[in-house]
């Protein structure tokens, strides 16, 4: 009796583990037709040039049977929050270093898998056409979020206005030389194109600046060169990278239709990175 309990036990025992081990395998399953399933995706997007350039994708994703839903932010700050909070699929709006320094500062478990183009940043003004018109004392307005802050004094620097020390994420705190005694502003991204007639001159992100009607190529009194290592990506969650939909976005994102889309609508204020 002793041992037929015992083997009874066991017998249980096992089809206890394998049943559960079918339930997972089932689980599994299961989540993976839904991943394969999933046709819409939803992107978090500044409105220029990155709603225009998701757009443009959507009539190739559409080929593939896939919908783009794009939600629009006007904020930095924001879309990397409702990413990393599964509001959105993904986000296109930032440039690696802001990327990295977003995941540094708030914890958060992104990445991202293509980089699409490049936005030169410029120097605009109403005041004056050219650099040898700023006065000594003028008055600069850059972004206020640190990486692109740091892309706009290099921007000063690069034009012969400041010395900088060495590193990526400079501050106005980092200045070594000022000969002109300009005075660095910093405001919220979006808001440089309003204070131009304010301010002596803005170091203004080229997708605000191409919203407010600003020509980067033929408007701006300096530019950063083309080569500038700022490309602008599609973000997304580490444990979504992989994903078919994910995949599929990210061709379509570097697709030739896009690429053409990009040289011919920008006509070399923004340029592709691939």
């Amino acid at each position: 009796m002793k041992k037929l309990s015992l083997l009874l036990s066991a017998v249980l025992l096992t089809v206890g583990l394998t049943g559960c081990a079918g339930e997972k395998s089932q689980s599994t399953g299961a989540k993976n037709e839904v991943e394969k399933a999933k046709k819409e995706i939803v992107v978090g997007a500044t409105p220029v040039p990155h709603k225009e350039i998701l757009e443009k994708a959507a009539e190739v994703l559409k080929k593939d049977g896939y919908t783009l839903t794009i939600k629009e932010f006007s904020d930095y700050q924001i879309p990397n929050t409702a990413l990393a909070e599964k509001e959105l699929d993904a986000n296109f709006f930032q440039h690696v270093p802001f990327l990295n320094k977003s995941i540094e500062e708030k914890n958060l478990d992104l990445t991202y898998t293509v980089k699409v183009h490049i936005e030169p940043m410029g120097l605009y003004s109403k005041k004056i056409k050219d650099l040898k018109e700023l006065k000594n004392g003028a008055e600069i307005a850059i972004p206020n979020d640190p990486t692109n802050g740091g892309r706009a004094l290099r921007v000063l620097e690069n034009a012969g206005l400041i010395k900088l020390k060495s590193g990526e994420l400079v501050t106005k705190l980092d200045i070594t030389e000022n000969k002109k005694g300009l005075k660095i502003t910093e405001l919220d991204a979006p808001q440089l194109p309003r204070v131009l007639g304010d301010v002596d001159a803005a170091v203004i992100n080229t997708n605000f600046a191409v919203e407010a009607g600003l020509n980067p190529t033929k408007d701006a009194i300096v530019i950063e060169s083309k080569d500038s290592p700022y490309a602008n990506i599609l973000a997304v969650r580490k444990e979504d990278k992989d994903k078919d939909y994910i995949k599929a976005l990210s061709k379509a994102l570097t697709s030739q239709e896009v690429k053409k889309f990009i040289e011919e609508k920008y006509k070399g204020s923004i340029v592709p990175a691939f």
